[in-house]
């Protein structure tokens, strides 16, 4: 993404967290692409940087993000049997575009301002709940954006894409 699109998709976050009444904060940052680059910058000292997973089920007619703390590992198979959906694998970079408007290191709840058709279903690991700074890339990986538990889930509830709770 380059550095017009990135800033043009950022604005468009906060300014729907803005008309929705959420409060945030974001910090800019060199580009990372795992919870192991933000390590290395500092940036999970400050919050809860949650793991962000874009996947289809085995005939690519159902899409999931799947957020988890970024502690937590992403049993996939668990995460199956709690969303009652066949084999999961991760979704293509073609997909991600397409349903989210994102790209490969930039997957975020955001995203969802993209998908017009409510077609990504969204299960939230019961691991970020409550929690009061949680921190996502705001459409890119270029900026992390903190809020808290109940404003993301405010801001999901907003778009109408269907919410699982899981346990992993």
């Amino acid at each position: 993404m380059d550095t017009n699109n990135a800033l043009e998709a950022k604005e468009a976050v906060q300014a729907k967290l803005n008309e929705l009444g959420i409060s945030f904060e974001v910090e800019d940052h060199e580009p990372v692409y795992t919870i192991d680059d933000m390590d290395a910058l500092g940036i999970t000292q400050r919050g809860l940087v949650a793991k962000n997973l874009f996947l289809r089920d085995a005939k690519g007619k159902r899409h999931f993000l799947v957020l988890i703390p970024g502690e937590k590992h992403a049993d996939i198979k668990k995460v199956e049997k709690q969303i009652g959906c066949t084999h999961l694998s991760f979704a293509s970079d073609e997909r991600l575009m397409k349903y989210m408007g994102l790209t490969k290191g930039s997957v975020t709840p955001f995203g969802l301002i993209n998908d017009e058709n409510k077609a990504v279903e969204v299960a939230i690991d019961k691991g970020l709940m409550g929690k009061p700074k949680l921190g996502f890339h705001p459409n890119t990986n270029t900026a992390t954006l903190w809020l808290s538990y109940e404003d993301l889930l405010k801001f999901i509830k907003s778009k109408g894409n269907k919410i699982y709770f899981i346990n992993l």
